[in-house]
């Protein structure tokens, strides 16, 4: 699978009474759709999977694909607590017909790199669809090594890996290895321009469900090393993001989407919705954004 395009990892909207609102997904995925995106990772970190029962995970997977399928590229989020949780949640995605994985290493457990390289092994060795690997250390508590990407990456279908680290000396590292059949996607909304000028040409990005085709048109303008337009487009957005990246992501991601039209409401405990003061604030930014 080309993992090449904006790659966005879908909120999950909920109603008034806290449930799955599907009319709303499906016409965020619609709208994303309209302005270029390249694929919708369904059930991601964005999307608040771990706050979704089974019959809701189900119902959002089903939804997303049946707007989405045979548009743009569909991936489905395999996090689990567990490597047998992980394989079944890779199966229900083939059954779905979803195109590839999105996989951390289990989270709360703390696998040493052995137990880590294992985990996606285990889930690789059990799925036909393509992994993209997700090192996020901060959430999931542990990294995925620069030696264990590389081992990884010699799995046939373990495809990619989305860095999100922040460290970008480590990204560029990874870039430089040039491995084969294998690619650095980024992962770190506010360093896209340093990955798009190391010729990265894929970005999963949670700020792409508030900008999509502002992304698309800056990953447009990298492929054609326009390089005062990708910087003209980041410093544009980057107020918002960087308010994302300094607390409350997921909250102001479903804020952001109101720039499409589309109510998504609040986030589900464990998360807390914004204080007011901090809302009003985020609220601004976009308003002057679309100034």
């Amino acid at each position: 699978m080309q993992t090449e395009g904006i790659l966005v990892p879908i909120v999950t909207p909920f109603n008034a009474q806290g449930r799955v609102d599907l009319s709303a997904l499906a016409q965020l995925a619609e709208r994303f759709i309209d302005q270029g995106v390249a694929g919708i990772v369904a059930c991601g970190t964005t999307g608040e999977y771990y706050t979704l029962d089974e019959s809701e995970r189900q119902q959002v997977l089903e939804c997303i694909a049946k707007v989405a399928k045979g548009k743009v590229r569909l991936i489905a989020g395999a996090n689990d607590l567990s490597t047998s949780g992980a394989i079944a949640r890779a199966k229900q995605a083939a059954e779905l017909g979803y195109e590839a994985l999105m996989l951390a290493p289990p989270a709360y457990s703390l696998p040493d790199q052995r137990g880590i390289v294992a985990h996606f092994k285990a889930v690789a060795a059990a799925s036909s669809l393509p992994i993209i690997m997700y090192n996020f250390p901060a959430r999931a508590g542990v990294e995925i090594s620069l030696d264990s990407v590389v081992e990884l990456s010699r799995e046939p279908n373990i495809i990619g890996l989305k860095e999100s680290s922040g460290d970008f000396s480590r990204a560029l590292a990874l870039i430089q290895a040039k491995l084969p059949n294998f690619e650095v996607i980024c992962g770190c909304d506010d360093q896209a321009a340093d990955f798009l000028f190391w010729g990265v040409r894929s970005w999963i990005s949670g700020a792409a469900n508030v900008f999509p085709g502002e992304q698309v048109a800056m990953l447009a303008a990298a492929k054609e090393e326009n390089w005062q337009r990708v910087r003209l487009l980041m410093s544009g957005m980057y107020t918002v993001i960087q308010s994302m990246e300094s607390g409350g992501y997921n909250q102001k991601a479903k804020l952001g989407c109101r720039r499409h039209g589309v109510e998504v409401g609040e986030v589900r405990l464990p998360l807390v919705s914004l204080p007011a003061e901090e809302r009003a604030a985020f609220i601004t930014l976009l308003e002057k954004f679309d100034r």
